[in-house]
């Protein structure tokens, strides 16, 4: 019999219990009071799903969230409870629970601390793991100050279990059920800064905070904040901290006002198209009113001489979200200031030093081929070979559509062009960044990554002529490859001259690093509306890619667990044998058909490359489950001693009552229980309507009882104990052969002998020449008196 499968049909789940807001809310009740109007509570729930233990990536539970913009906390309640038989578990053991958090896109996990495939890299993520504070359920709290907006990603699983290979139904299995939900405070009205125009503001002795936002858009290179004219008791007590996406926190990018004059802070290299916060905070214990003015300059990289035009443009010429808010100054513990025409005054003109060489380079777009599920070419305009001059680079923008494209592997591939470097010792370099291209006044650095922005880095030479770069569940957005060509000298590398190099691109999506390799399957998975895919490994394979065969079987070992498995349904030969010299054919059919259906699925049931399949596996497996089910039943049933039309018509029903059965569900316990019982049951009849018929014991000689029921039964029963408590992953190539030599034993020793010739004698032959016929006493037919006292008590006329 083959392979089992795990997993419960529905159940009744307890709901969660109910959230406990004022403890949820305490971390927003810390926040400074707010004016009416000024903060937005949403609230998001998730079904209850069951947990399992990690085998791969596909074995986990992924949650998806929405985060809102303007959100300045996160509070996620993490509850989680037992569940036995559709009650709460409490005898169930407590096992930990690993939570997984990562804004953009799902968590690359490694649990097992497995090796990952080349070329690939691996985005960080926030890890957190329950503990159990009650018998049956326990609740964590996470909170996120100002965290990002968009998708966040809960992943949760137990802990790698030993792999025991269950019973469906034998017995109640304990479940863990997860649950987030989430509770998010959002900011309305917070004022826009527009480029180039001076906002005031003036901060009340308990007010804190003012808290602003600009819109970056695409092709600035320099964001300047400066506070100007700020007036205090102790000269500008202020603090200047300025974020993208999200409002400031105490890490971030910052600048006391005290210590520098004039209180600019500059960023280079924003992300385009997002949002700039910019946090105006005041010293503790400063008394009295704060009055500054504020303003944002903006530098176009398309021209680096130049700022971006003070105008006040529409949403629409600056690509902005339609929703402002107001304009001026949003006091965190206030109500916003009263809306007055001299709240944003005329542009001041403000002297910007550009960095020498800031400039930016046109963005080649590429083109979005789908061909599946996560099966996306980007092909270049007149590519795909690409041309780097040495003066300048090349910069192409990889567009990944928001929740789409995040739960597949994004690939990147460089091949260098030899012949096109003329002799030259030429490296090409690429950077690939998230949401702004990497430029650089440093003509000779070879690093993708600045204080603020990271990137990943390949590079291609006359040596090393291919890079390949593997992202596995990449954020969404637009990515920019920067591809530059240096020459390697004694002092370094230097900007070539005369020598344009010619580089073959290839970027692309894909489900599955690699497809998984010939030892794993790429699945596709989903939850809810959000897909993503997972590679399940096999043979002993782990990792993202199937890659580290550091627990891998050999091929040796490969080989012979099949032979096992396979060559173990070789003991069916003795019961067919033994079936066959007692007359039992329909019973040795059936022996043979099992004896084949199960070495050929078994064969083609491998996890390994040791693997052949005759047909389509689901068709094996369904004759694997139905011949030993057979089996078992014509067993029993011949044991009966049945009538021959009785015995055909059950053999009949059996099988199709049986084909019905496995059709519904091959796993379920009822399956292999439930047509044992009723032949047994069908069996226990017949032998006690004999024992009272000839009121003696049957099977009536106690060596058929000693030598063969009794062993048979004990060879069975041993059978079944192994395959319902014994067998794991680990040892199921060993202790399922162990099964298959013990079930075919067992019929050897349980099959019925030949039945012996009826005694009832039938009419003699008729003797030539003679009127007369004898006849035999109808008591003696009947078996009633002894065939050696009979005697002839009539003469029938013919």
């Amino acid at each position: 019999m083959g392979r089992r499968g795990g997993g419960g049909g529905g159940q009744r789940r307890p709901f969660a219990p109910p959230l406990r807001l004022p403890l949820l809310l305490l971390p927003l009740l810390l926040l400074p009071p707010a004016a009416d109007g000024l903060f937005v509570t949403d609230y998001f729930t998730r079904t209850p799903r069951k947990l399992s233990p990690f085998r791969s990536f596909a074995s986990i539970e992924l949650f998806h969230f929405h985060i809102p913009e303007d959100t300045v906390i996160a509070v996620w309640n993490l509850i989680t409870f037992k569940e036995q038989g559709g009650t709460f578990g409490d005898q169930c053991p407590d096992r930990s629970i690993t939570v997984y958090f990562r804004s953009g896109a799902p968590s690359v996990i490694n649990p097992l601390h497995t090796h990952f495939p080349k070329d690939t890299a691996v985005p960080g993520s926030f890890a957190l793991t329950l503990t159990w504070t009650l018998p049956n359920r326990t609740t964590g709290v996470f909170n996120v100050t100002s965290p990002l907006p968009g998708d966040w990603f809960l992943a949760a699983h137990l802990p790698k279990d030993e792999g025991k290979i269950s019973v469906k139904g034998l017995y109640e299995e304990c479940q863990y059920l997860f649950q987030p939900q989430l509770i998010v405070q959002r900011l309305v009205n917070i004022a826009v800064l527009y480029p180039g125009y001076v906002t005031e503001q003036s901060m009340a002795p308990h007010n804190r905070s003012c808290l602003y936002k600009v819109f970056v858009p695409s092709y600035t290179s320099r964001v300047l904040v400066e506070v100007l004219r700020c007036r205090g008791v102790e000269g500008c007590p202020l603090w200047l901290r300025v974020r993208a996406k999200a409002p400031p926190l105490h890490n971030s990018t910052a600048l006391d006002c005290r210590e520098h004059a004039p209180c600019q802070l500059a960023l280079d290299l924003p992300f385009w198209q997002h949002w700039y916060y910019v946090l105006v905070e005041k010293h503790p214990g400063v008394p009295g009113t704060v009055s500054f003015q504020v303003t944002v300059q903006l530098t176009d990289c398309s021209r680096p001489s130049l700022a971006r035009p003070p105008f006040l443009p529409s949403s629409a010429s600056m690509n902005m979200p339609h929703s402002f808010g107001s304009v001026g100054g949003l006091a965190l513990g206030d109500s916003p200031p009263p809306a007055s025409p001299n709240g944003t005054k005329h542009p001041v003109p403000i002297s910007i030093a550009s960095p020498a060489g800031e400039r930016c380079w046109p963005v080649r777009p590429t083109l979005r081929n789908e061909l599946d599920t996560f099966s996306v070419h980007f092909y270049i305009f007149f590519g795909p070979n690409v041309s780097v001059p040495p003066d300048r680079p090349a910069v192409f923008v990889i567009n990944l559509l928001p929740v789409l494209d995040s739960g597949g592997v994004l690939n990147l591939e460089l091949r260098l062009n030899v012949s096109s470097l003329c002799g030259e010792n030429v490296t090409v370099f690429g950077c690939l960044n998230h949401e702004v291209p990497l430029t650089s006044s440093d003509n000779t650095s070879v690093t993708c990554e600045t204080e603020s922005l990271a990137g990943f880095l390949l590079s291609v030479n006359a040596t090393a002529s291919l890079s390949r770069l593997r992202i596995p569940y990449p954020q969404t957005g637009s990515w920019y490859l920067s591809l530059r060509s240096l020459c390697a000298t004694e002092h370094g590398f230097e900007p070539c001259t005369n020598v344009t190099a010619e580089v073959y691109l290839r970027a692309y999506l894909s489900p599955c690093i690699n497809d998984c390799g010939i030892y794993g399957q790429c699945k596709l998975l989903r939850t809810n509306n959000y897909l993503y895919a997972a590679c399940e490994c096999k043979a002993g394979w782990n990792g993202w890619g199937c890659t580290d065969n550091a627990e891998a079987f050999s091929y040796g070992f490969q080989l012979l667990s099949t032979l096992l498995l396979c060559l173990s349904n070789v003991m069916f030969v003795p019961p067919v044998a033994i079936a066959v010299r007692s007359h039992y054919l329909l019973e040795a059919a059936v022996y043979i058909f099992t004896m084949f259906f199960s070495t050929f699925y078994h064969a083609c049931d491998q996890p390994g490359i040791v693997v052949f399949c005759i047909m389509e596996y689901d068709v094996l497996q369904f004759c694997d489950f139905l011949g030993s089910l057979m089996s078992v039943w014509v067993t029993v049933i011949a044991m009966a001693r049945l009538q021959p039309v009785v015995k055909q018509v059950l053999y009949l029903l059996g099988a199709m009552l049986l084909s019905m059965a496995l059709q519904m569900d091959r796993h379920g316990l009822w399956n292999l229980l439930g047509p044992s019982l009723f032949a047994l049951g069908i069996m226990a009849i017949a032998w006690t309507a004999r024992t009272i018929r000839r009121r003696h014991c049957y099977p009536p000689t106690w060596k058929r009882w000693a030598f063969y029921l009794c062993p048979g039964a004990l060879i069975a029963a041993a059978a079944v104990l192994l395959y319902a408590f014994v067998e794991t992953e680990e040892n199921y190539f060993y202790i399922h052969s162990i099964w298959h030599l013990l079930i075919a034993g067992s019929v050897g020793f349980l099959l019925p002998p030949r039945a012996k010739p009826s005694r009832r004698l039938g009419p003699l032959p008729r003797r030539k020449g003679c009127g007369y016929q004898l006849c035999v006493n109808e008591q003696e037919e009947l078996g009633l008196v002894d065939p050696a006292v009979a005697s002839i008590n009539s003469i029938c006329t013919s």
